[in-house]
């Protein structure tokens, strides 16, 4: 086998373990049940039911990444197929969504600001259009309110008034968040709203699942920022000086709201000794490739760090999401927050800038402040 056959039988068997880790994790949110451990497990029937979150979810991948390689193509950029990344914990009886994703390898140079635009745009716009007809079907063939019965059936006792009920007594896993478009199908897509499930449940219905989190994973892509998809579009529309300023300003918001009561001045003085020297130090690891030099990079973090304290002390409730420090993280250390300069760095036509703009909307339509309630 030549190694680009080989890589190709790579590229497919990833992609069909990542379609059976989908289904078994489509499954298990489905019917709150694992294949594996547990007094209830997953039958066979249950699982292929996991096909209902896979497909459409698999699906908006798909297309998001073929987005990206046949833009690349047309430019006549070298690119591989999509690698699947499986990831399923139901074996630890842990949830997950049963990937992390998928990516293209770019396997030559982007000589101009123009390719950098269409390959970043492609992606992100063609499965933001797939997720759209995701959550239409999803919330206009919505199932009785009686089907949460079969998934819960505890809750019959208090009938269809459970919801004032259940969540105040137990432990959730978690809740899904808020965003613009989703509120907007919820609110006004639903063709039966009182079939709408409530927040803690909607992990339970496969298309809602499959869109929210094509939404969630839109705006993760399209956070103009560094060499994410919407990095790129910054980069297209206003070039390398002014992708650096708006990234590393739109990067110090994020981790300052992400970070929000983090630390409170009202915890035990001998929790804030060990507290504030871990989280500062953390900060700093955030930051620490914002700039060339240590002091700066330190003072940076210094200046989130107090200002958080003071918003913490004089508005004790309000809260970041810390969940997103992770990412922060991620992109702050080891993805970073510059751009390549392309070899031609030309401005973009009206056409693609007017759609540049669009797209860093739809970031807006699809961010979600909080997306996971625990």
């Amino acid at each position: 086998m030549n190694k680009k056959n080989k890589t190709f039988f790579i590229q497919i068997s990833l992609f069909l373990i990542t379609l059976i880790t989908t289904t078994l994790a489509g499954a298990e949110w489905q019917f709150n049940k694992y294949v594996f451990l547990g007094p209830h497990t997953l039958n066979m029937p249950e699982i292929l039911n996991g096909l209902y979150f896979s497909l459409p979810f698999l699906g908006i991948l798909t297309v998001h990444e073929f987005g990206h390689y046949l833009t690349a193509r047309i430019h006549k950029v070298k690119v591989t197929l999509p690698f699947y990344i499986p990831l399923w914990f139901g074996f630890l009886g842990m949830p997950s969504i049963g990937t992390m994703g998928a990516f293209i390898r770019i396997k030559e140079f982007i000589t101009s600001r123009e390719k950098y635009f269409d390959i970043g745009i492609a992606g992100p716009l063609a499965g933001f259009v797939v997720a759209l007809a995701v959550l239409f079907y999803g919330f206009t063939h919505l199932p009785p309110p009686e089907h949460i019965f079969e998934i819960h059936p505890e809750y019959k006792e208090y009938g269809m008034d459970y919801a004032q009920h259940v969540y105040e007594d137990k432990e959730l896993s978690f809740a899904i968040g808020s965003n613009l478009l989703f509120d907007f199908f919820s609110n006004y897509v639903a063709t039966q709203p009182e079939r709408v499930p409530n927040a803690y449940e909607i992990i339970h219905y496969p298309w809602l699942f499959a869109g929210y989190l094509a939404l969630f994973f839109t705006a993760l892509n399209l956070m103009p920022i560094g060499q994410l998809d919407g990095g790129h579009i910054l980069y297209g529309l206003l070039g390398t000086k002014w992708h650096g300023i708006i990234s590393r300003t739109l990067f110090v918001i994020f981790v300052f709201y992400a970070g929000l009561g983090s630390i409170s001045p009202y915890e035990p003085l001998n929790d804030l000794i060990i507290n504030i020297p871990l989280y500062v130090g953390f900060l700093y690891i955030v930051f620490s490739r914002m700039f060339t030099t240590i002091a700066t990079n330190f003072q940076i973090a210094l200046s989130v760090f107090t200002l958080q304290l003071l918003i913490a002390w004089s508005q004790p409730g309000i809260m970041g999401y810390q969940g997103w420090l992770v990412y922060a993280l991620l992109l702050g250390r080891f993805l970073g927050l510059d751009h390549p300069a392309a070899l031609y760095d030309q401005p973009l036509d009206t056409k693609r800038k007017i759609l540049g703009w669009i797209t860093l909307l739809i970031f807006i339509l699809c961010f979600t402040p909080k997306p996971f309630l625990v």
